[in-house]
């Protein structure tokens, strides 16, 4: 069965990313670089990110986890057996254990039992490897960056290619985290303000599922806040008008599982609901998540071929999205959303 899950600071204090100007409302939805461009190169690497700045994207997403020595680190879960090579390190054997994470028993390798340096020693990988063959060939040749190497990143190719590259950072599993006195908000907040980056103009959005930790955020950032949404088990409620004002308390935005907004009927796409009307009224901006490509994450009239790793008519779902209105795309293929948005 795949869930969300199984989807699923060091260095010297830097500048700002280069001056822009005030971040209002987009006149076009951003992309949104969903660990990068994931589906061509391992998730939440460097060149993941650099492929994303190359096809376009507006945002790159970098998901946050804790390591034992206190810095954030880049991986999509803090059990890191599928995206690195831990689990072939004989040195690191003693590591393994099993923790429940979130109510969910997990065994593995945990970012939270080893040190920064001790991370850096390891290699990444892909994690969807028999759907993303051509991204596995890169197996091996990047290491887990720490959150302040993608803010430099996001910096230097601002720089470089004279447009804004913001970063998109959610906080996962932050309860967690908290319970083991290795909170993420106050990290990530200091690590903003470093950075010049606390501002409400700031190419930042802060993401999580949990609404406390937001709220948290809320009183330690001016940066804005963003509440994820899944279809299921959803940590607040979004079905009506005032739902979604209640959100607009502590967040600017929602990012909500893509079918909350184009919903997939008799296997197809049917009519968008009201989701975004009701977001905008509340003055909140919407990011739906994760349009990808492949047979197996697309409703069955939009796969293409008889494989699960052939690509789909993703496209289709990304030009639905568009005309209703979000204000951005979570994509781990941002190069096919730069292109049906333009």
């Amino acid at each position: 069965m795949i869930t969300r899950r199984t989807l699923a600071a060091t260095g010297l204090a830097a500048p700002a990313l280069a001056a822009a100007p005030a971040l209002a409302k987009p006149a076009k939805p951003i992309v949104i670089a969903h660990r990068g461009a994931s589906g061509e190169r391992p998730e939440h690497t460097l060149a993941a990110y650099r492929l994303a700045v190359e096809q376009g994207a507006d945002f790159i997403e970098p998901d946050l986890v804790v390591t034992k020595d206190g810095h954030l680190v880049v991986r999509h879960e803090n059990e890191i057996r599928y995206t690195t090579d831990v689990a072939t390190r004989p040195e690191f054997r003693a590591r393994k254990a099993m923790k429940r994470i979130d109510g969910e028993l997990i065994d593995g390798w945990f970012t939270e039992d080893f040190t920064l340096a001790e991370l850096k020693t390891l290699r990444c990988n892909e994690r969807l490897a028999a759907l993303r063959p051509g991204s596995a060939k890169f197996d091996g040749q990047e290491t887990i960056p720490t959150f302040q190497e993608v803010v430099d990143f996001a910096k230097a190719e601002t720089r470089r290619t004279g447009r804004t590259i913001g970063v998109y950072p959610e906080m996962k599993h932050p309860t967690y985290f908290s319970g083991i006195n290795l909170p993420i908000e106050k990290r990530l907040a200091d690590l903003l303000k470093k950075n010049g980056l606390d501002r409400r103009d700031a190419p930042v959005f802060v993401q999580c599922f949990e609404d406390g930790p937001l709220k948290t955020f809320k009183t330690m950032s001016k940066a804005r806040r963003v509440m994820l949404v899944a279809r299921e088990g959803a940590a607040v409620p979004t079905k009506t008008p005032e739902d979604l004002k209640a959100i607009a308390a502590f967040a600017d935005g929602l990012g909500p599982e893509w079918p909350l907004v184009v919903p997939i009927v008799d296997g197809g796409l049917g009519s968008p609901t009201k989701l975004v009307e009701y977001a905008h009224a509340a003055g909140l901006q919407v990011h739906p998540w994760t349009v990808r490509a492949e047979n197996q994450f697309l409703p069955a009239k939009l796969k293409r071929g008889d494989k699960p790793a052939d690509h789909g008519d993703a496209e289709a779902v990304l030009k639905a999205l568009y005309a209703a209105g979000v204000d951005g795309v979570f994509s781990d293929f941002p190069g096919l959303a730069v292109k049906v948005r333009g």
